[in-house]
């Protein structure tokens, strides 16, 4: 019998349904995740800066923390970056790792379990671009480094507002030490965007090593002419020490030949420890920025590392010898009495190099040079005595947001930071320091935009990941280096391709045409970030060839058109 119409209407606004199936409601009341953010709206600091969540009582427990310590040892924090080369997530054994795969890292797995292990923090695809943002606070597009500078190719940080620009002018003594790689360019070096000193290499590891040996390179190392021609290219074939008194150039140490190339990450530990013993006593803060060779290939562990992990290949001997040098930083830092004083970041510039075996481990698709999981999500973790509360978090963190907190911790956030740059540069981090030292932390990013070469390609909220443009590792090559620099680009898709990270991490089954209610609001977010993308376009200083321009970068007519349609409606749904 058919309800009065009275009934009817009396039923409509709750109905008798709510929740459940056709076979009737559920009384099941189910579960709010606290960081699961897809439901709120996040907010500018100010036009210039990437939307964030804020948490005013996570921000209040932080800056009691702060006052508290700098009361105690009357400066402000000191900082150091660990920076490993093309670890994957599941090299060490904080990620599952470790003995498991036949390299322990003890001492890396100690401060991990100590500290905020970070289970989603995201490089770029790329071992430059990354470095460039956490020098910027920018994502590639913004800073202009989509790839790797190769045997001296122009192009590079010249002229960037850096993170070791800033925090000379909060009184940090700012040390670098290895891997650079961000320009050999003269505006490009490191004493000229911030470094009081800096030794390492201005390029990377195989750049050094490659064309010498008969093994890899038998048409170069074999052929006279052509090893002249290496001899002679113009890029530094040196370790170099970098200083402001000659801001022209680098002086060049030794030669990195097949013999000194083992010994660059031994040596650079060593500078790093009398850097820290030189720091011993300072009324200064600093800033470390320790980027290591390894586990880059080609890996040429030195003897007493030969052999010494259980899967004995030079990847593995090489993150036995990176979990001992990390090891020997965290106890000087200690025993100099640094220890509770010190921010330590550690992670790596991109996942695993899947091109040039043997090398990292990923449980995620792709690898190196690709936006899928494999190529970005890294291991990472942060460690401050006293002041980080031990747990895990899936909360999202990128390169990006290092800058922001970093600065925050130096009482310069928000609007005061978007004052540091130009008014037309965009700054893609947020501020984690709330996440960080809060007892039970949340992170600040509701969202997290993924790039590709050229390309904003997808982007993830909680568990949703939304991809439209990405890259086919086997679409061209089946058979030699299959890795991420080897496939095609796919710049459109259906248009509803989305993954559940949880569910699926291997991102090979689209949840996207049943859950469209958690694909439409992603799609939301990637229509905001398009948008900033139009108002504060890309810079290109080091990229591919390609023959696809992607949308922010139209011609000026159809990009009009794009920007109306973003501005007036968007794409998606964002929160209200």
């Amino acid at each position: 019998m058919a309800l009065p119409f009275a009934a009817v209407a009396q039923d409509a606004d709750q109905g008798s349904n709510p929740r459940g199936s056709t076979t009737g409601a559920t009384q099941a009341k189910g579960y709010d995740f606290p960081g699961h953010f897809i439901h709120l709206k996040a907010e500018k600091p100010a036009d210039n800066m990437y939307p964030a969540i804020a948490h005013p009582e996570q921000e209040k427990a932080a800056r009691e923390k702060l006052a508290e310590l700098e009361k105690k040892t009357g400066k402000k924090p000191n900082v150091l970056i660990f920076l490993l080369d093309d670890v994957g997530w599941m090299d060490p054994g904080f990620n599952g790792g470790g003995v498991a795969v036949g390299n322990a890292t003890p001492n890396m797995d100690e401060l991990a379990q100590d500290g905020l292990l970070l289970t989603s923090a995201y490089s770029t695809p790329s071992c430059s671009p990354s470095r460039a943002t956490i020098h910027t606070g920018q994502n590639p597009l913004h800073h202009g480094i989509l790839r790797p500078p190769m045997y001296g190719e122009p192009g590079g940080l010249d002229g960037a507002t850096t993170l070791p620009k800033l925090l000379k002018a909060q009184g940090y003594v700012t040390q670098g030490v290895g891997k650079w790689h961000m320009g050999e360019n003269q505006g490009s070096l490191p004493q000229n965007i911030g470094y009081d000193d800096y030794v390492g290499f201005l390029g990377v590891s195989d750049m050094y090593t490659e064309w010498r040996d008969l093994y890899f390179n038998p048409e170069v190392a074999l052929a006279p002419a052509r090893f002249k021609m290496m001899q002679e290219d113009g890029f530094d074939h040196h370790e170099v020490h970098c200083t402001p008194e000659d801001t022209e150039q680098c002086q060049d140490g030794k030669l990195i030949d097949l013999d000194y190339i083992k010994d660059l990450d031994t040596h650079w530990k060593e500078v790093s420890l009398a850097f820290l013993d030189k720091m011993k006593d300072s009324d200064k803060p600093f800033f470390l920025y320790h980027a290591t060779r390894g586990c880059h290939f080609d890996n040429y562990p030195p003897d007493e590392y030969l052999g010494k992990s259980a899967a004995h290949t030079v990847f593995s001997d090489c993150m036995v010898q990176m979990d001992d040098i990390f090891g020997a930083l965290v106890d000087k830092l200690e025993e100099t009495d640094q220890l509770e004083n010190t921010l330590i970041l550690l992670t790596s510039d991109n996942g695993p190099e899947c091109e040039i075996p043997p090398h990292g481990r990923t449980p995620f698709r792709g690898c190196k040079g690709s936006s899928w999981e494999g190529g970005v999500r890294v291991p990472t973790f942060a460690y401050w005595k006293g002041m980080i509360p031990a747990r895990r978090s899936d909360g999202l963190f990128d390169f990006a947001d290092i800058l922001p907190t970093v600065m925050s911790m130096n009482g310069v956030s928000g609007a005061d930071l978007a004052a540091e740059f130009s008014k037309d540069t965009y700054i893609d981090g947020v501020d984690q320091l709330p996440f960080l030292l809060a007892d039970e932390g949340l992170s600040s990013r509701r969202s997290r935009p993924y790039t590709i070469n050229q390309y904003f390609s997808a982007m993830r909220i909680d568990e949703f990941k939304y991809v439209w443009t990405g890259e086919l590792q086997n679409a061209v090559v089946q058979k030699g280096d299959i890795g991420g620099f080897s496939g095609a680009m796919f710049t459109d898709s259906g248009g509803t391709i989305t993954f559940n990270l949880y569910t699926n991490p291997q991102e090979d089954a689209s949840i996207g045409v049943r859950h469209i209610p958690m694909m439409v609001p992603v799609i939301g977010a990637a229509g905001d970030y398009m948008a900033e993308l139009i108002k504060y376009p890309p810079q290109f200083k080091i990229g591919f060839v390609s023959n696809n321009p992607p949308m922010y970068d139209m011609v000026p007519q159809e990009k009009k058109v794009m920007q109306k349609m973003l501005e007036e409606r968007g794409v998606g749904r964002s929160p209200h």
